[in-house]
């Protein structure tokens, strides 16, 4: 078996984006990037399907954004969370 070879958000929606707006084939722009067409067609398939169902307004890698603030943001709030108990902690009188 081969190696899985991993690509990031963006990458993947640039592929996608050449052949969905530029209206190229799946076949000329894996054979551009080196990718096997499978792989391509997997990934413009799934961002149809992504369209379909979210009303197509995001793009791959704006979604990926998305998901990396998301997971910030609930860290901050956990974080916000401990400073809240530890000053509340350190403000009370001692006995």
């Amino acid at each position: 078996m081969g190696k899985r070879q991993g690509f990031s958000p963006e990458f993947r929606a640039e592929a996608v984006r050449e052949v969905v707006e530029k209206k190229r084939s799946v076949a000329e722009v894996a054979r551009s990037l080196n990718l096997v067409p499978q792989t391509l067609g997997n990934w413009v398939s799934a961002y149809h399907e992504s369209r379909d169902t979210d009303g197509g307004e995001l793009s791959v890698g704006e979604r990926a954004r998305i998901r990396e603030l998301e997971r910030k943001v609930a860290e901050l709030e956990e974080e916000n969370r401990f400073l809240g108990k530890a000053c509340a902690f350190f403000a009370r009188k001692p006995r």
